[in-house]
């Protein structure tokens, strides 16, 4: 399952895991998502609005992994434990407090204790983000706008067009 992580060039193949890494440990499973990008305040890595179907990641601190990790791995770390955080509460799992400990959990069984996506979870995405609480040019352009990432679930798809 590491590799299969560590290789993934687009959101849906992340989100596939990460639907897929939920299932098998919790039994559960949902479909029909959606992924928006925005440009986000800085403490809030993304969110999933109850009863929607969903996620809204942050640009600005996804932009800021992806220029300071060190590798392919680490992005996608970043990108499974934030979807698999919003994914969680839209099963729903409601406490952060919990979130955060089935994210581990659900790492650390799908892909062992010294993968980035486990490390990742046991110190919180912010371990990526440099020092979020210092930096003031981290979030320069809080602006409005929203992109939506096409096709998150392929498997998702009607067969008739």
């Amino acid at each position: 399952m590491a590799a299969r992580l560590d290789s993934c060039e687009e959101f849906s193949d992340v989100f596939e895991l990460v639907k897929k890494t939920a299932e098998i440990s919790l039994g559960r499973r949902r479909s029909g998502f959606m992924l928006y990008l925005a440009r986000l305040p800085q403490n809030i890595g993304a969110f999933h609005t109850m009863g929607t179907n969903g996620i809204v990641m942050n640009r600005n601190a996804l932009d800021i992994v992806t220029r300071g990790a060190g590798s392919l791995r680490e992005i996608n770390a970043y990108v499974y434990s934030t979807l698999l955080h919003e994914y969680l509460h839209a099963l729903g799992y409601l406490e952060d407090r919990d979130v955060r400990r089935l994210v581990y959990n659900i790492s650390l069984d799908s892909f062992g204790l010294n993968h980035p996506a486990t490390k990742l979870a046991s110190k919180g995405p912010d371990s990526l983000l440099q020092d979020p609480r210092s930096s003031t040019q981290m979030y320069p352009d809080l602006s409005v706008d929203v992109e939506m990432v096409p096709d998150l679930e392929k498997s998702s798809r009607n067969y008739i067009s």
